[in-house]
């Protein structure tokens, strides 16, 4: 499980799906592409809620979704118990929201963020570690 890694879209963030599987083939990473398969409309929630399950139910250690601004897709995987999905928009919010946050799914919005960012957001992202310490009792509220 360690080395997969789920990423869903909606189909306003399909390009960027298939780029953030690219990149984490690149890295090492086995991808579990939880849909959409092309363009066609489709509702973000269907997909934000299966990263989620697939996320919550540790068949994939990590997530990353994509939706136009990423809020969307953020929210749909939000209402799985046990996930903390951050929408990123940075390197430095990709970073914290791992190192603060305990996230366990990335979001980006495709419509708002270039490919060189989102690619340095993943890097940031799977990088980074849990500090724990004062982030662990805030962290533990998050999952009540």
């Amino acid at each position: 499980m360690a080395d997969i890694i789920a990423v869903a879209s909606d189909h306003a963030g399909f390009s960027y799906k298939i780029m953030i599987a690219d990149r984490l083939v690149e890295l090492g990473y086995e991808v579990l592409d939880l849909g959409t398969k092309s363009t066609a409309r489709v509702d973000y929630p269907d997909y934000g809620q299966a990263i989620g399950e697939a996320v919550a139910a540790e068949k994939a250690r990590f997530g990353m979704a994509v939706c136009g601004s990423g809020i969307g897709i953020c929210i749909a995987a939000n209402k799985v118990s046990g996930i903390r999905a951050a929408t990123v928009h940075d390197v430095t919010s990709a970073r914290l929201s791992r190192e603060h946050n305990d996230a366990n799914i990335m979001c980006v919005g495709e419509r708002f963020l270039g490919p060189q960012v989102v690619v340095d957001c993943i890097d940031a992202f799977l990088a980074a570690e849990f500090q724990g310490g004062r982030h662990s009792a805030r962290v533990a509220k998050l999952d009540r």
